[in-house]
């Protein structure tokens, strides 16, 4: 019989990942199904048992975030919280969430979770600056532009990233809402006009910095050379760390990416 792969001495797989990766999806369903594509696409696998373990909870019912960033509540944290307390219970080392908006509350539990979640931000702003020097668009939901991750964390990197204005804002965050109410064609369409009239007055690459977003923008066919996805940066960032070793139970809520390549 041909051995299909390597084992070690335990029967695991000598190429599988060191680390078990817990999923916190359903912001949106289809952002998160994308994402699990895009890992299973990533990880550098010649079998089925060379592919992560990976925990997947799936909650839609997360309250709304953008609406609750700009009401100034609290109503999304406890259930993200909980949600990110169950997968580490599962057996989660490494937590990962692909919605943007949502880390606007994941900052607030640093030092309070068993197990670290990935930035997405650093992720998103660090691939920007390997793909972009120069700088970048800003395309994301109201509710990540009013929080700041991005411009914060852009500002301490040094890396330049325009905010785009009203009305192309509300634009952007619309078609991602579209994307969401399984209408990506529509979102397609108003992304395609509003991210053209960014173009028009920088000529810069995007970041689809809300995790639809890179669903509209492939639909829309534009250039991909002009986008940096935070769903495919948050890809990048998972393969390299679930491939390292760390010690579990870390009481660190957020961490960067300041050693990942992709």
């Amino acid at each position: 019989m041909i051995p299909v792969d390597d084992r070690t001495a335990t029967g695991a797989p000598e190429n599988a990942p060191a680390r078990t990766l817990g999923v916190l999806g359903g912001m949106g369903p289809a952002a998160t199904a994308e994402f699990l594509r895009l890992l299973s696409l990533a990880v550098p696998a010649r079998t089925d048992q060379e592919h992560p373990r990976v925990l997947l909870l799936s909650e839609p019912g997360i309250p709304e975030r953008t609406g609750a960033i700009l009401a100034g509540t609290d109503e999304p944290l406890q259930p993200i919280r909980t949600a990110l307390e169950q997968l580490a219970s599962w057996g989660a080392d490494l937590l990962v969430v692909p919605c943007n908006t949502a880390h606007a509350f994941i900052e607030r539990l640093q030092g309070e979770l068993p197990v670290p979640v990935l930035n997405i931000a650093d992720a998103t702003l660090r691939a920007a600056m390997r793909t972009s020097p120069a700088g970048g668009w800003l395309a994301a939901t109201t509710g990540t532009v009013h929080s700041g991750i991005y411009q914060r964390r852009a500002a301490e990197l040094g890396y330049r990233l325009l905010v785009p204005e009203e009305p192309l804002r509300s634009e952007i965050h619309r078609a991602g809402v579209l994307v969401k109410a399984n209408r990506p064609a529509e979102g397609a369409a108003v992304l395609s006009t509003a991210v053209r009239g960014l173009w028009q007055r920088h000529d810069l690459p995007v970041l689809t910095a809300c995790t639809e977003l890179p669903l509209a923008y492939q639909a829309a066919g534009l250039p991909a050379e002009r986008e940096i996805s935070s769903l495919a940066a948050l890809v990048a960032a998972c393969v390299t760390e679930l491939r390292t070793p760390r010690e579990r139970h870390t009481p660190q809520a957020v961490i960067s990416t300041a050693g990942w390549r992709s």
